[in-house]
């Protein structure tokens, strides 16, 4: 079906952080499937483990034990502040699974007739149903009304309009029950959050007894330079949401939660495929190289780097390009207001053989894989500033 405006190219073989197409013509990767390919293209350790894997078994059911699902949950929990993981098949499935989990928190523990999620202007959850209302974007809206019910929306970064939306004293507008919010919204133009913001989130759910809920869909798995975004921030969720570079490029999806926050009970939701075992071994081989590799320190100096040379692009060119922001390799390029866009600026960079993707109509999203080394970035810039002079 034509729901993609599909760039005019197919590729046809990858390696870290090149691709080739059809023609043999090889293009630098800074969309990495959006955010996802952690370790690049063909990656030889996901490539053996994939394959043994496949020798043994690709699925089951989850009406028996999954050793790879209990071991890739493991993980997740040993290295954050989390208790238990539910896995699904991508960040909107995991995102649907933490909005009924936020229900039944509201229903169960605060007496909620109609509970209430409060979510962020300029989000962006996913396109379910479900996940689509409660992304706080119109234009991604339009078309499937009527919404699902349930939400309301705060602008980011701003305590004082949160705590509007929170306080407001409406009998028929329903009863707050969780807070589910980007650590840095991405799809929303790049915008990074405010550590003062997620602190006040925090007190404010704590004294309600309202779920914190991250979606680490984009951010998570290192690329925010640390291993964690609600660590960028100095402040723990409740339960997070993962998916994107956490199986570097093989479908999953992860719902983690404090123990507190599980009221998950057998029946209350499922998934034929989530945490099968391929899924699960791409996970922890991720998870594995990672840490082997300490990725997610490579990733912050990889971060800094770019930062520092599209500052200079900036500086060279005021006149079209307004600034940098971002975490680690998770940076946006916003644009002067004016006619030059950022869609344009993607089409253009394919002819410099450069793979870029919007966030928005002014910002430039850079998400390249997590292995990507400091030549690679310098020649990313060096693409990109080309595609910026191409277009006048």
């Amino acid at each position: 079906m034509d729901t993609y405006s599909r760039f005019p190219v197919a590729f046809r073989r990858g390696r870290g952080v090149w691709l080739w197409d059809e023609r043999g013509r090889r293009y630098l990767d800074a969309v990495a499937g959006i955010a996802t390919c952690t370790l690049g293209h063909s990656a030889p350790a996901l490539r053996r483990a994939l394959g043994r894997q496949l020798q043994a078994v690709q699925h089951v059911s989850n009406l028996y034990r999954i050793p790879e699902q209990e071991a890739l949950a493991a993980w997740i929990c040993e290295h954050s502040c989390f208790d238990r993981v539910f896995f699904a098949n991508s960040g909107a499935e995991a995102n649907e699974a933490a909005i009924k989990l936020a229900r039944k928190h509201g229903h169960e523990r605060l007496g909620a007739d109609r509970p209430v999620i409060l979510t962020a202007r300029a989000s962006f959850h996913g396109r379910t149903l479900a996940a689509v209302s409660a992304t706080g974007q119109p234009r991604y809206h339009r078309g499937f009304e009527p919404l699902v019910s349930g939400f309301r929306f705060f602008p980011y970064n701003d305590i004082a309009g949160f705590d509007a939306v929170l306080d407001a004293v409406d009998p028929d507008a329903g009863t707050p029950v969780a807070v589910l919010v980007e650590p840095l919204q991405g799809e929303g133009g790049v915008h990074p959050g405010d550590p003062a913001f997620f602190a006040h989130l925090r007190r404010r759910c704590t004294e309600r007894g309202l779920l914190l809920i991250f979606d680490e869909v984009q951010i998570g798995m290192g690329r925010s330079g640390a291993l964690w975004g609600y660590q960028k921030l100095g402040v723990e969720p409740d339960a997070f949401t993962l998916a994107k570079g956490l199986g570097g490029g093989i479908p999953i999806g992860a719902l983690a939660v404090k123990r507190h926050a599980d009221h998950f009970v057998p029946g209350d939701h499922a998934s034929t495929f989530g945490g099968n075992p391929l899924a699960c071994r791409a996970g922890l081989t991720v998870a594995g190289e990672l840490m082997r590799r300490d990725l997610v320190a490579h990733c912050e100096s990889m971060g800094v780097l770019l930062r520092e040379q599209l500052d200079q692009l900036v500086q060279r060119h005021p006149s079209r390009l307004a600034g940098t922001r971002g975490w680690g390799l998770l940076q946006g390029l916003v644009l002067q207001p004016g006619e030059l866009k950022a869609p344009a600026i993607a089409a253009r960079a394919l002819e410099e053989r450069l793979l870029v993707v919007p966030a928005g109509p002014d910002v430039v999203r850079l998400v390249p894989p997590l292995t990507i080394g400091p030549r690679e970035l310098q020649e990313l810039v060096r693409r990109l500033e080309r595609a910026i002079i191409a277009l006048g």
